[in-house]
């Protein structure tokens, strides 16, 4: 085999590699989104909190229904003890974001297993490919 040929095997090989560090780059920014998801849930039921003891909680919740998202049913109408309703939905909230979280690094992980995997193979068959030349 001459040089140009080795060189572009290597190039081959590396490239392999390169896909599933990109594969775990890609997978770092999509991990943390269910937790800045929740913090910023959990400053929305900070303000939901300070406006049902407010002077109009209907309007004031009403105003946030846009970023309480799902949390907006379990909230409105206003009604019954909301201060109790709202720790209740801030629990319920924590446990669904802490879900969503698990699934996304299950598949973060799987994605990177099988690009892995992928990767391993394409080098596996360039150096066979490199062998036989």
């Amino acid at each position: 085999m001459d040089g140009g040929s080795r060189a572009t095997w290597t190039a081959f090989l590396v490239m392999a590699f390169v896909v599933v560090g990109l594969a775990g780059v890609f997978a770092s920014y999509a991990v943390p989104l269910p937790l800045a998801r929740a913090l910023a849930r959990e400053a929305t039921l900070d303000a939901a909190q300070a406006a049902a003891r407010g002077p109009d909680p209907a309007a004031a919740l009403e105003a946030l229904r846009p970023r309480l998202g799902e949390s907006a049913d379990a909230l409105l109408p206003v009604g019954g003890d909301m201060l109790a309703r709202i720790a209740a939905e801030r629990t319920a909230m924590r446990a669904r974001f802490a879900a969503e979280a698990a699934a996304e690094a299950r598949r973060a992980r799987l994605i990177i297993i099988v690009v892995t995997l992928m990767g391993a193979v394409f080098g596996a068959a360039v150096l066979r490919m490199a062998r036989g030349s």
